[in-house]
């Protein structure tokens, strides 16, 4: 607690690089055990769960957004664009080659790099750099996402797929912070992230990529998921601003 009060742009990098290198370290153990995605989990779960302890220790949840949104759903056209968004690959095939217990692990996995990626990034990076600059910090906070999204080939990731994946995410990112801005709350930010990984995660994209091949089907997903994202970015920003929480 005494980092994040001295510093809290510091205190959420630190968190950033502890969650890199501990995704890392999970892989390579999982990769090792032979089991997928087992020591994944387990390290975001614990991860998760050490988060929310001091989240609610320290009283950082109505600072953080971690409550009920101050807009109401209709307002918010029922979130439906941040579902289409998510969903757009779905509709071009969904499957696993996963078994189930290795399909449990990794929804459980991805729901938990949901609310960790939220907190971290739209809640502690983004409101440590905003008590500076408000729009610095929409700025930063959305690029630093997308482009931390490159250490996945790190992780034997294809560079062309992660590339478009930095710019999804970064895109995206500008969303989600303006989302957290107009209803004080990252709570749809966390629903979206987890269910966007998660049908990621199973979907296989067969319809279009026999016909388009590989790369032209991922970048039409993609630009259409930019498309319907930048449509809701536009209708969002025309509601009212607010204030951030200062507690």
């Amino acid at each position: 607690m005494k980092l994040f009060q001295k510093n809290e742009v510091t205190f959420a990098v630190l968190l950033i690089v502890i969650y890199v290198f501990a995704a890392s370290a999970a892989q390579r153990i999982s990769e090792t055990i032979g089991i997928e995605f087992l020591a994944e989990t387990v390290c975001m779960i614990a991860m998760t769960a050490v988060l929310l302890l001091f989240i609610r220790k320290n009283g950082l949840s109505n600072y953080l957004g971690l409550k009920k949104p101050e807009v109401s759903s209709g307002r918010m056209l029922f979130y439906i664009p941040l579902a289409l968004t998510a969903s757009v690959a779905a509709f071009f095939g969904m499957g696993t080659e996963y078994s189930p217990l290795v399909s449990v692990l990794r929804f459980i996995m991805m729901c938990c790099v949901g609310f960790l990626e939220e907190v971290i990034f739209r809640g502690f990076l983004f409101r440590g750099i905003a008590k500076e600059n408000l729009t610095r910090a929409v700025i930063i906070s959305s690029l630093t996402f997308g482009v931390g999204h490159f250490v996945n080939i790190l992780n034997g990731s294809d560079l062309f797929e992660n590339s478009v994946q930095v710019v999804y995410a970064a895109a995206v990112a500008f969303l989600l912070v303006l989302i957290f801005l107009r209803t004080s709350s990252i709570l749809p930010c966390i629903a979206f992230h987890a269910f966007n990984n998660c049908l990621t995660a199973f979907t296989t994209g067969d319809i279009l990529t026999g016909r388009l091949g590989e790369r032209n089907a991922a970048l039409l997903v993609v630009g259409i998921k930019i498309l319907i994202a930048g449509a809701y970015l536009l209708y969002v920003s025309r509601l009212p601003k607010r204030d951030l929480p200062t507690d």
